[in-house]
C-alpha cells in the first residue's frame, strides 16, 4: 500500500463524463482520492453522500475529490446523476489503479472469498506526496478524516 509521505503513483483513468484523466492534472491543487467497493450500495452510497455533504469544505480547504471503483463509466454516470453528486467518479474496471495504491485486497463476507475494493482515503498534497492514508473507518467518516488530514477540521 502506498504510504504517507510516498509519492501517490500517477494513473489515467477514465471519468464519469467519458473524459479521460491523470493524477497528474490535479498537480498544484490538493487531491481526496478515495477508493469505494460498488456504486449504489449502501455503504457506497452513504460514503459518496458524506463527500457530497462535506464538498464545500473540501473546496474550501483547496481540494479535488476524486472517487475511484472498478464500476463502468455508465454506472457511474447513473450513481452521481441519482445522488447529485458533485465531483468526478473514475472507472478502473482492470483494477489497474486499485492494485497501484495497495486497495485491490482478498476479501471474506458470508463465508466466501472474493477479490475487492478495500474502502480507502488518500488524502494528497499539491505536488502529489500523501498526506494521510485513511482505512478502516465507516463509510460516512472517510470525509471528515480528510478534512482533519487537510488541516480544515
Amino acid at each position: 500500500m502506498v504510504k504517507v509521505g510516498e509519492q501517490a503513483p500517477d494513473f489515467t483513468a477514465v471519468n464519469d463524463r467519458g473524459e479521460t484523466v491523470r493524477l497528474s492534472d490535479f498537480r498544484g491543487r490538493k487531491v481526496v482520492l478515495y477508493f469505494y467497493p460498488k456504486d449504489d450500495t449502501p455503504g457506497c452510497t452513504r460514503e459518496a453522500c458524506s463527500f457530497r455533504d462535506d464538498y464545500g469544505q473540501l473546496q474550501e480547504a483547496g481540494a479535488v475529490v476524486l472517487g475511484v471503483s472498478p464500476d463502468p463509466v455508465e454506472s457511474h454516470v447513473k450513481f452521481r446523476e441519482k445522488y447529485g453528486l458533485p465531483f468526478p467518479l473514475l472507472s478502473d474496471p482492470d483494477h489497474q489503479v486499485a492494485e497501484a495504491y495497495g486497495v485491490w485486497k482478498e476479501k471474506r463476507m458470508y463465508g466466501r472469498t472474493y477479490w475487492g475494493i478495500e474502502r480507502t482515503t488518500f488524502v494528497l498534497d499539491e505536488e502529489g506526496k500523501v498526506l494521510a492514508v485513511i482505512r478502516g473507518v465507516k463509510p460516512e467518516e472517510h470525509p471528515r478524516r480528510a478534512l482533519k488530514a487537510l488541516g480544515a477540521a
